[in-house]
C-alpha cells in the first residue's frame, strides 16, 4: 500500500502580508512551508527569520531607528511600543488595553519560544558538539503557525493607521432631517467670508457629539405628544 504524502502547510497570514506589500519575504514564506513537511529542523530557523524580517520591515516603514545587532525579542518589543494596537474607539478603555496587553505578552512568550527552539533544534543554527534533539512535523507546524499568527497580526495592525479611512459622508447624508434641525437651531458658521452648514461642521469636527445628539434627536422624535382635545396619543 502506498504511503500517503504529508499534507502541505500553508501560511495564510504570511501570504496576506506578502500580498499587501512585503514581497521580499515571499521566498522565506515558501521555504518555511516546504520545510515544515520536508525538513522540520529547518522550520525553526525559518520561523524565527520570518518574524524578524517583518519586525524590521515595520520599524523601517515607521522610520524607527534600531540596531542591526538587535535580537528578535528586542525587535518585537520595539514594534509593540510603536504600533497602535487598539482601534481609535477603544484607545481609552483600560480593561481592553489590559486584556490586549496580556495577549501581546503571550505573543512575546511565543517569540522567546521560537528563539529557544531555533537555538536548541534548528537545522541551521550555531554548531553543536553533540547531536541535537530531533523534532517532527508536529513541532515544526507549531513553530510555523505561531510565526504565521504573529506576523499576520503585526503587519495588519501596522497597516491599519496607514490606510486612508473611508469617508463617513453616508452617515451624514442619510440624516437630513436632523441636519436641518441643527442648521435651524444653530447660528451660521462663517470663516473668511465663506459660510458652512453648522451640522456639517459638527459632523466633521466633533463626530462623537454629532452621533450622541443624533441619538437624542431620534429618541425625542419617537415621543408622540397626546392630542390636546381628546387626551389620546395621536
Amino acid at each position: 500500500m502506498t504511503e500517503a504524502s504529508p499534507m502541505p502547510f500553508v501560511m495564510q497570514g504570511a501570504r496576506d502580508v506578502v500580498s499587501n506589500g512585503l514581497v521580499h519575504i515571499d521566498e522565506q514564506v515558501k521555504a518555511l512551508e516546504k520545510a515544515v513537511v520536508e525538513n522540520p529542523g529547518l522550520a525553526f530557523d525559518l520561523a524565527k527569520t520570518l518574524v524578524e524580517s517583518v519586525c524590521r520591515a515595520v520599524l523601517e516603514d515607521r522610520a524607527i531607528p534600531f540596531s542591526t545587532e538587535e535580537d528578535l525579542p528586542g525587535l518585537f518589543k520595539m514594534v509593540t511600543q510603536n504600533v497602535p494596537f487598539l482601534p481609535i474607539g477603544a484607545s481609552d478603555k483600560a480593561e481592553v488595553r489590559r486584556s490586549l496587553g496580556q495577549t501581546l505578552g503571550g505573543l512575546h512568550t511565543s517569540i522567546h519560544g521560537l528563539c529557544e527552539l531555533r537555538n536548541q533544534c534548528g537545522f541551521a543554527s550555531h554548531g553543536s558538539g553533540k547531536p541535537r534533539p530531533t523534532m517532527g512535523g508536529e513541532q515544526a507546524i507549531l513553530a510555523a503557525a505561531a510565526a504565521d499568527a504573529i506576523i499576520g497580526f503585526l503587519y495588519n495592525i501596522h497597516r491599519q493607521d496607514r490606510i486612508p479611512q473611508l469617508p463617513t459622508v453616508p452617515l451624514y447624508d442619510k440624516n437630513q432631517e436632523f441636519n436641518a434641525y441643527i442648521d435651524e437651531t444653530s447660528g451660521k458658521v462663517s470663516i473668511c467670508g465663506v459660510e458652512f452648514r453648522p451640522s456639517e461642521v459638527l459632523f466633521e469636527m466633533e463626530p462623537q457629539t454629532y452621533r450622541m445628539s443624533l441619538a437624542e434627536f431620534e429618541l425625542e422624535e419617537k415621543d408622540v405628544p397626546p392630542d390636546a382635545s381628546t387626551g389620546e396619543v395621536q
